[in-house]
Order: C-alpha cells, then structure tokens, then sequence
C-alpha cells in the first residue's frame, strides 16, 4: 500500500508539472504581449500588466487541464473564497496587496463578477501572493489572520479601496490593525496573535508556492479553471473566460464538485 501512495503521488506531481509548463507558456505569453501592449501609465508599478491569454472554445478537459482543475480547494468553509464548492468555475487569484493592478482588479472587475458567484456559476478562491518585501508578507498575515474572524473580504476591500503607496509604511503592524477594525474584524488582540503565528506564515507560504510551481512571477494572475488570464484585464475578457469555462465544464457533464456542500460564503455575505 505505501509504494502504491507513494507512485500516485510521483504521478500526480508529474501531472502538475506537466500541467504547470502550459500555463508557464501561457503566461510567458501574456508578458510577451504585455510588453508591447501595456499601458504607459503604469505607476511605476512591477506588478500585472495588460496582457491577456485568448479564450479557447468550449471543450471537454484534457489530462493537463484537470490537473489545473484539481488545484481548486472547494473547501466549503474556506474564508479566503466566495461562491458555491460546487460551481461549475473556479477562478483562483494569486493577488498580492500592495499591487496597483490587484486594486484595480478588486475595485473595477470583481464587482461585475459577482453576479456570476451570485447565480452559483463562479466561485473566486483567493491565494496569497506577497512579491514585494516585508510589507506585502504583513499584509497576507493580515489578511489571513482576519479570515480567522471570518472577515478576509471585507479586509480585502478595505485595503483595495484606494491606491496606496508601496513600501510607505502603509502596512506597518499598527495600519493593518486599523484596516482590521474599519473591516469589522471584532478581536483585534486576537488578529494580532494571528497575524504573528507561525500557521500565518506557513499558510501565506503555501499560497505562494503553489503559485510559483505554477510559474506565477507578478500579479494578478488567475486561473478560470484551467485557463490563465494575466493581469487586470477588461471586463470582458474575464467573462468570456468565465462563459466558456462553464460551457465546457457542461461539455464535460460536469457541474463542479459532486457531494461538496454549496460554500457559506455567498457573494451577498461577502458584499456585507
């Protein structure tokens, strides 16, 4: 039995991989396209970009696109994600909170999906993706240790609700806390434990790992179900991206995640 465990998990990392070196192509793609695309102002900005990847037709999942798939946690009680466990799309986003473009997706795109998570269509997971220093890993500390009150999306649109200078101090322990009361976190003595346990650390970690297997390098970047998107894209991409994804996922005989109870948080609890 241990060699059988041991070879499927060989196997399975072997698919990841495999898996992985797609969407490292898709989004070499989008880096490529962003250079010649992006627009000039950037803000001095090193994060996102204006690329975008082209929407595929609709079509059952190859082995490589269900190792992607298979990245979706559908944890129903997870606080990092809105929308059902068992949505027929799953977008992750590998965000990170000092990232302009991360805000602009949060305050200009992410309103307009809901009405996706809203008819059980969608779901958005959130990874943690810190890229630049200190204050962006006290940032993601912040933003899972208000998750632990069940309060990351309000947290999360409190820090994007305006664009705020990098590395100004804007994270420092004190303004995060702040952020935390505006965002109605109700222990803040509790929040700051949480923020410097080591299950903080090893959470925002993971996030990121996952994303660099996945060769990720700047933010925002997502995945609708197995299809990469980089950066703050138009509208319009993300909801073609989303339409085709659904159409496939039913091609598929599919709905999402069989036997998986509906997530708790709905997309007008996250609004709240």
């Amino acid at each position: 039995m241990p060699s059988n465990t041991s070879a499927d998990r060989t196997s399975r990392r072997r698919g990841i991989a495999a898996a992985a070196a797609v969407l490292v192509v898709a989004l070499v793609l989008g880096v490529v396209s962003a250079v010649a695309t992006a627009n000039k102002d950037t803000s001095g900005a090193s994060g996102g970009s204006a690329a975008t990847v082209a929407t595929p037709e609709a079509q059952p999942p190859s082995e490589q696109d269900a190792e992607l798939l298979a990245l979706a946690r559908r944890d129903a009680d997870d606080p990092h994600a809105v929308g059902r466990a068992d949505a027929p799309v799953v977008m992750i986003e590998y965000s990170d909170f000092q990232c302009p473009f991360c805000g602009k997706f949060a305050r200009d795109t992410k309103p307009e999906l809901m009405k996706y998570v809203e008819d059980g269509t969608l779901r958005i997971e959130w990874r943690h993706f810190p890229l630049f220093g200190e204050e962006s890993e006290n940032a993601a500390r912040a933003g899972y240790a208000a998750a632990q009150q069940d309060r990351f999306w309000q947290f999360h649109d409190v820090v994007y609700s305006e664009e705020r200078k990098r590395n100004s101090g804007v994270f420092a322990p004190g303004k995060v806390e702040e952020m935390a009361r505006e965002a109605g976190v109700p222990d803040i003595d509790r929040f700051r434990a949480d923020m410097k346990s080591k299950k903080a650390g090893a959470f925002v970690t993971a996030d990121s790992e996952e994303g660099y297997r996945l060769g990720v390098t700047s933010t925002p970047a997502f995945l609708v179900n197995s299809q990469p998107i980089l950066g703050a894209q138009p509208l319009e991409t993300f909801e073609a991206a989303i339409e085709s994804a659904a159409k496939a996922a039913k091609a598929a005989g599919g709905t999402g995640a069989p036997g998986k109870e509906s997530d708790k948080n709905t997309g007008e609890e996250a609004a709240e």
